[in-house]
């Protein structure tokens, strides 16, 4: 893969720098729901967190902004770096809500999605660190993005089908489907992640 295109290896190493602080925000994440002891606290570091997620976006956009020559084509380049800045800000979307809706202990379920993006995170991040490596690697972490994808999707739907069923506080209902929901879609956007990845490995095999 790459092997005829002038690689600009900085634009390689800061998306690779971009996997390590959505793994970041994604354990922070995942901490908070299993101690859930100050989630003020730790929602207030996820958004740090985020923010050096925001800062890494701005940083690989400009550098695309100023390089002539790109290791694979601009639009994908562009896509990926928003598809990983979506991620963490859905993250950190997540904790907020936990936080703003005076959540008082999180669920099973909520745990659940919680280590599924985690999961998910790690497998975006290891693809992340095979750029310009080799297709096989990319696609298999791509493949086990959309199985993590298929089983948050599964557990989003029986936990919001778990709260209609027994739930009586319909403010309680409308509040935990929103946060399934959020939780949720920090896996598609992981999974929007994985799609672009494999349309760089076809164009470029």
């Amino acid at each position: 893969m790459f092997g005829l295109i002038p690689k600009d290896e900085k634009f390689f190493d800061m998306f690779r720098l971009m996997g390590t602080i959505i793994i970041d925000g994604a354990q922070q994440l995942k901490d908070m729901l299993d101690d859930y002891s100050d989630p003020l606290t730790s929602q207030r570091a996820i958004k740090d967190t985020e923010h050096k997620g925001d800062s890494q976006t701005h940083e690989i956009i400009r550098r695309l902004n100023k390089t002539f020559i790109t290791p694979f084509d601009r639009e994908d380049i562009y896509a990926l770096a928003g598809a990983l800045d979506d991620i963490l800000d859905l993250i950190d979307a997540s904790a907020q809500r936990l936080v703003m809706y005076n959540v008082d202990q999180p669920t099973d379920d909520a745990r659940k999605l919680a280590e599924i993006i985690l999961n998910s995170c790690h497998a975006v991040g290891r693809a992340l660190q095979h750029l310009g490596g080799k297709d096989a690697d990319i696609c298999a972490c791509c493949v086990e993005i959309n199985v993590l994808e298929n089983e948050a999707d599964q557990v989003c739907r029986s936990a919001i089908s778990h709260l209609f069923d027994e739930e009586k506080d319909p403010i309680q209902l409308i509040k935990w489907k929103e946060i399934y929901e959020t939780l949720e879609k920090a896996t598609d956007k992981c999974e929007d992640a994985a799609n672009i990845l494999e349309s760089v490995v076809v164009k470029n095999a």
